[in-house]
C-alpha cells in the first residue's frame, strides 16, 4: 500500500510541476526544439532555455521536410512573445513544454499543417485527429504517400562520435 502511495504522490508532484513562462522566442533550432528567453529568470540561471516541445515529433533537418518544418516554426513563432508551459525537463536538460504565440497552440498548429507527427506517447491523443485531417489533406509532410517518422529515420543514421 506504501508503495502505491508513493508513486501517486510522485505522479500528483510531476502534474503539479507545470509551470507557464512568458517571454520570446530567440532562435528556432528545428521543426521541434527552440530557445527561448523567459521575460523573469533567477541570475543563478541561465537567460534562456532549451525547449523540445512535447506531444510531438518533427521531421529532423536532414531528413525529408525537416527544413519545412523548421521555416513553419519559425513563421509561427520566432521573435514572437510567447507562453511556454513547461511540464519537465528531459535527460539532456531541455525543458519540455507547449508553446503559444497569443492564441496559436503552436504544437498543435505542427501537427495541423503537417509539419509534425502527434507523439506516440501522447497519453492524450488529443492530436490524433488534427494529424489525420493533415493526412487525408495531404499536406506538409502528407504530401509524401509514405513519410518515415523522425523516430524510424534517426534510428537508421550511422552512430556518431566514435
Amino acid at each position: 500500500m506504501s508503495r502505491l502511495l508513493a508513486l501517486f504522490l510522485l505522479l500528483a508532484a510531476g502534474a503539479a510541476w507545470a509551470e507557464t513562462l512568458t517571454g520570446v522566442v530567440i532562435v528556432v533550432i528545428d521543426g521541434d526544439t527552440l530557445l527561448f528567453k523567459p521575460d523573469r529568470y533567477l541570475p543563478a540561471a541561465r537567460a534562456f532555455l532549451k525547449v523540445r516541445l512535447v506531444d510531438i515529433d518533427a521531421p529532423e533537418k536532414g531528413q525529408p521536410y525537416g527544413e519545412a518544418a523548421t521555416r513553419a516554426l519559425e513563421g509561427m513563432a520566432l521573435q514572437q512573445r510567447a507562453t511556454l508551459e513547461v511540464v519537465a525537463t528531459d535527460v539532456y536538460g531541455r525543458k519540455l513544454g507547449r508553446l503559444g504565440v497569443g492564441a496559436l497552440p503552436v504544437n498543435e498548429e505542427l501537427v495541423r499543417r503537417g509539419y509534425a507527427w502527434s507523439s506516440s506517447r501522447n497519453p492524450r491523443r488529443a492530436m490524433r485527429p488534427l494529424q489525420d485531417e493533415a493526412r487525408r489533406a495531404g499536406i506538409g509532410l502528407w504530401q509524401d504517400p509514405a513519410p518515415t517518422p523522425p523516430w524510424l529515420w534517426r534510428r537508421a543514421q550511422p552512430v556518431r562520435g566514435h
